[in-house]
């Protein structure tokens, strides 16, 4: 573990307690609105804490988008830019800062830092062999050569954790101690297979799509009752797991961080016994943009609104649903979240019980969103629609520090609900919450000034990055999109094509008309223009030290 002197001592300091969901959008909280879903141990702390309304990821994917979480850098600085490239193991990061300064650090669930998976579903595979065959062919070495041992990047590989349990290392990417859940849906691997063996049950063997109690009619492969025992659930796991760690730190009295990670309400949609059948899909809302013809939608859109109802054989893709496929597979994943919240309730309950809530510091977001339904589209990639961008970011502070929610007023919250904010801004946040001084490079912006009510703007702009190397009809690999967003605008350039987006959201906060090639708005598209190369320009990398030469 590195060291550095620390200025301030740990003892006093606040602990931190993130949990985070996976591809879950706010809108589909009971605190973000949506009129069906239950989650009151969600809007209770919402209600108690700060919930920021207007938060982007730096990348709506999985792994680029974490690595943003754990070093307040934008993708191309931290070089995790699409799933497949494992965070550098030589990075700073928040919890290696903070274990640094005194703090125990530890994580339970899906991290995602390293690949879990060792192929790319076939059709990707295809698109990548045809645009860059150099990549999978090893016929040229990396830009960069580090020298490490082998299976420095295997951590997280699921086949590896099924096998047997592994002993991570005492220093991972700043964790100290970490229980993984490797994958999604009801039969990830990790060590949460082996406390599920423990327990009677091995969901590598009896449980997944084949082993489905429902399948809710057929519409979609992704969508079906899991035959896991809600007790045995991942998402149980998560919750027990971090309990046990509240419990110890309880006992312990230092400061820690823990990062308590479910791997859902990502797809596949299957909630156990007991949460399936919690919402009828005939009472799920179709939303005003589900039926949008897509007429001046780029040339990769278009071509799946020719194939609606039809999902592509490879689950990881956008498609566009019917409405029967949409309601189905939303009540699911309503189901889903509900079981989520009851999990984060056992957590916020151990954390009162404990004592531990009068000194943490409670962060509740997701890596990105999921379209569903947003014009009529399901799941990401290739778009970046407010459903995909847009993540809940909810701070509960406790009194006595700055920030604290208790007693803020309704200005301040107004200005952090509506604040445009990035999820690259949580590390500094936290940093200076807890006086720890950070790493050089970290582009995000502390929310501070917001908790407090000092400020009501915090950023004019943002970037959201999206590099894929593998594309789809329409949009050829290797995939480059850019766009930036302000509280006014939304522009996206899809770099190699001509394809560009521009939404006014004051007056089209649904972006349903794209106006960049509507005449009359080339002097708003060239603005828009000129401020992405200024952002762009200003995600510059300074996160190594100039120094000069003799």
């Amino acid at each position: 573990m590195r060291e550095r002197p620390d200025p301030n001592p740990a003892a006093g300091r606040p602990n931190v307690l993130v949990i985070i969901a996976d591809q879950l959008r706010p809108d589909h909280l009971g605190f973000g609105g949506h009129p069906l879903v239950s989650t009151p141990h969600l809007d209770a702390l919402a209600a108690e804490g700060v919930a920021f309304g207007n938060v982007h990821v730096t990348n709506p994917t999985c792994m680029p988008s974490r690595a943003s979480l754990m070093t307040g850098r934008w993708p191309q600085q931290h070089g995790t830019r699409c799933n497949g490239l494992p965070l550098d193991p030589d990075v700073s990061t928040l919890p290696g800062d903070l274990a640094s300064c005194g703090y125990r650090t530890s994580a339970v669930g899906k991290l995602h830092h390293q690949n879990m998976g060792w192929d790319f579903e076939p059709e990707q595979r295809e698109q990548i062999m045809l645009s860059e065959p150099q990549l999978l062919e090893d016929c040229l070495p990396d830009a960069r050569r580090p020298v490490r041992d082998a299976g420095w990047d295997r951590w997280e590989d699921s086949l590896l954790h099924s096998e047997q349990p592994v002993t991570m290392p005492g220093d991972y990417y700043g964790y100290q101690e970490v229980d993984l859940v490797v994958g999604h849906g009801d039969r990830p691997s990790g060590h949460y297979v082996h406390w599920a063996r423990e327990r009677g049950f091995d969901p590598l063997t009896d449980a997944g799509p084949q082993r489905a109690l429902d399948d809710h009619g057929g519409h979609w492969a992704q969508v079906y009752t899991s035959a896991v025992p809600a007790g045995l659930h991942p998402s149980a796991y998560v919750a027990e797991r971090t309990c046990a760690r509240l419990e110890d730190h309880a006992a312990d009295g230092e400061p820690f961080f823990l990062f308590a990670s479910f791997p859902d309400p990502h797809h596949p949609f299957a909630p156990p016994a007991g949460y399936d059948r919690l919402y009828d899909p005939a009472d799920v809302p179709v939303p005003d943009t589900f039926h949008q013809d897509h007429s001046d939608s780029p040339e990769h859109v278009r071509r799946m609104a020719e194939r609606r109802g039809m999902p592509g054989e490879d689950p990881t893709m956008t498609w566009i649903a019917t409405e029967e496929q949409y309601r189905v597979a939303c009540a699911a994943e309503l189901g889903l979240i509900t079981l989520l919240d009851d999990q984060v309730g056992r957590i916020l309950q151990t954390l009162e019980r404990t004592g531990l809530a009068e000194n943490t510091v409670v962060v509740f977001t997701s890596d990105h969103g999921d379209m569903f339904g947003d014009h009529g589209m399901m799941l990401k990639h290739f778009t970046h629609y407010r459903g995909v961008t847009n993540v809940p970011l909810v701070m509960r502070v406790p009194a006595g520090l700055p920030g604290a929610g208790v007693g803020i007023s309704p200005a301040a919250r107004t200005a952090a609900s509506t604040a445009l904010v990035s999820n690259a801004d949580l590390v500094p946040t936290l940093l200076e919450l807890t006086g720890v001084s950070g790493h050089r490079g970290i582009q995000g912006r502390s929310l501070v000034p917001l908790l407090r009510g000092e400020a009501s703007v915090h950023r004019r702009a943002l970037i959201v990055e999206e590099d894929q190397p593998f594309g789809l009809d329409g949009l050829p690999a290797p995939v480059h999109i850019r766009s930036v967003i302000t509280p006014e605008a939304r522009y996206t350039r899809y770099f190699g094509t001509d394809a560009e987006e521009l939404y006014l959201l004051d007056s089209d906060p649904e972006e349903a008309h794209n106006l960049a090639a509507r005449p009359g708005c080339e002097e708003v598209v060239d603005r828009m223009r000129q401020l992405m190369l200024d952002e762009l320009l200003a995600l510059t990398d300074h996160g190594v030290r100039v120094r000069a030469a003799a």
